[in-house]
């Protein structure tokens, strides 16, 4: 059983707070946002507290947060509040450090895009240029501001609908959709981490949306209380579409894992070793095979 450490967050100042929920609300997509005012001054800077919101109309949320030492507004919320236009660009690995950098507070009037070294490009029908170097660019109409307070830390919630999506066409599938593999993309962690989308910090499980997986609670009780699958793999044997049938069971017999196992009587009648071997299944992305192996062995143990 663990230990768990409770905290009352009206108890936290707002630093410690903030520390708290950043390192675990995470990781979180970094929006890079530009704007403009009503002179005509650009501004671009990150926001970690963002997120899509809604598809239909398309709307993109995030907050540019009061300052945590005097409560005073960020240059990005004086803009929208201007000039209701943004670009929400993506952030991917080959800018990050540059994207950092534009989180500076520099003074007002001060043009991100040339402390950063990123390159402006006209947007089509906002004010705010997007970033060249962001392989996906949403130009956006800011529909509504709602703050939620004005002590340092309180949340702007920036309301942005979508009206124009650019895209690099490198990092695209051959139907036109965005490759996540291509994307390359960073969240934000707590402090001053960071992580990358990419490689083998990416990973595939199939949601079961137009089926409904049989749920952990279907498979037998030795399987849900095993001591050797984990509670992904569970899951994973959890969203099978169907129990296996007779006829699965039947094929066992003739595959050799399950000759060479039920050869082994002592071992055989162990649930452990039928969950290893539907373990090993499980990693190379056999899950019905697995889950017909762990239904078998309850059938055939006595």
């Amino acid at each position: 059983m663990q230990h768990i450490h409770s905290l009352d967050p009206g108890t936290l100042s707002t630093p410690v707070l903030q520390q708290w929920l950043q390192a675990a609300v995470a990781p979180r997509p970094v929006a890079f946002v530009s704007t403009t005012d009503a002179a005509g001054q650009v501004n671009l800077s990150p926001f970690s507290f963002y997120n899509l919101f809604s598809s239909n109309p398309p709307i993109l949320v995030f907050s540019p947060a009061r300052r945590g030492t005097d409560g005073t507004t960020k240059h990005t919320l004086d803009n929208v509040l201007e000039v209701p236009e943004a670009v929400v660009n993506v952030v991917p690995y080959a800018i990050v450090a540059q994207m950092s950098l534009a989180s500076t507070e520099y003074e007002k009037g001060v043009n991100e895009f040339i402390k950063s070294g990123l390159t402006p490009v006209p947007s089509d029908l906002v004010r705010p240029p997007r970033v060249a170097e962001s392989p996906v660019a949403f130009e956006c109409v800011v529909d509504q501001v709602i703050s939620l307070g004005a002590s340092g830390g309180a949340g702007n919630l920036v309301l942005a609908r979508v009206v124009r999506i650019h895209a690099h066409t490198a990092c695209l599938t051959p139907e036109g959709l965005p490759d996540t593999t291509r994307l390359d993309l960073v969240a934000r962690m707590g402090g001053n981490w960071y992580c990358r989308a990419s490689g083998d910090a990416l990973f595939e499980i199939p949601k079961p949306l137009r089926t409904r997986g049989i749920g952990v609670d279907q498979l037998p009780a030795p399987v849900r209380e095993s001591t050797v699958l984990t509670g992904n793999e569970l899951g994973r044997l959890g969203n099978a579409e169907r129990v296996p049938d007779a006829a699965d069971l039947e094929a066992l017999y003739t595959d050799p894992d399950v000759i060479s196992l039920l050869s082994r009587p002592a071992e055989a009648n162990t649930p452990e070793a039928w969950h290893r071997l539907a373990q090993r299944h499980l990693a190379a992305g056999h899950t019905a095979h697995a889950l017909a192996l762990l239904f078998f062995a309850e059938k055939n143990r006595t």
